[in-house]
């Protein structure tokens, strides 16, 4: 099968979903790096009416919105499938999923990119976007670290759609202050560590993607 080319800015963790389903079915896919600041172009515009990213095209075929992809990609490609059968367990990934785009997201987002991404690029911090994440992110932890419970993966035994979406979120979270802060002590930081150990986790490592793509 024809390789998934993924069109996005390397760093974003949205970006990051696609790849990490790629790597978990084996799927072929290509980084098509855009630069930093580029989501707005005419030429990405055309790809995504909205301007975000990640957008991927596979034989003719164009996807936007990384919720979807990745069910996509998990759908079309063989390997192990990365949705329960069991409905009870595949809820809760729907469940966890959506509480990563809604509410995981914004706030972790928001102190991420200010604390790690915005001093790289030699870009000011929003000091004043970082204290306003600080309370929606610990409501966020806490939700999470209730549906965990003493399972392994957020659905259950097996890693689903929803760990990659979230790993992709909180890889990063507690190398900031106040991620740390909120997530000292917290089961999710086992979790994390389970999640890095993944090959794919590993192969799609946030600073290593960024890296390649400005010697590219």
């Amino acid at each position: 099968m024809s390789p998934i080319i993924v069109h996005g800015v390397p760093g974003s963790p949205y970006v990051r979903m696609p790849l990490l389903a790629c790597e978990e079915k084996g799927a072929p896919y290509r980084l098509a790096a855009m630069p930093f600041g580029t989501t707005k172009t005419p030429e990405h515009l055309a790809r995504h009416p909205f301007g975000r990213i990640p957008v991927i095209e596979h034989e003719g075929f164009w996807l936007y919105e990384a919720d979807a992809i990745i069910r996509y990609v998990d759908q079309v490609f063989p390997g192990p499938s990365l949705t329960p059968s069991d409905p009870k367990a595949q809820a809760r990934m729907n469940q966890v999923m959506g509480i990563v785009d809604c509410y995981v997201a914004p706030p972790v987002l928001g102190i991420g990119f200010n604390r790690i991404v915005a001093p790289m690029f030699g870009l000011p911090v929003d000091e004043e976007t970082i204290a306003k994440g600080v309370e929606p992110a610990t409501v966020a932890v806490r939700a999470l670290e209730k549906l965990l419970g003493n399972q392994p993966y957020m659905a259950g035994n097996s890693v689903s759609l929803a760990d990659l979406m979230l790993i992709a979120q909180l890889d990063m979270f507690p190398a900031t202050p106040e991620g740390a802060k909120i997530m000292k002590g917290s089961s999710l930081l086992g979790w994390i560590d389970r999640m890095r150990a993944r090959p794919s986790v590993q192969a799609t490592d946030t600073q290593k993607l960024m890296a390649a793509a400005q010697r590219a």
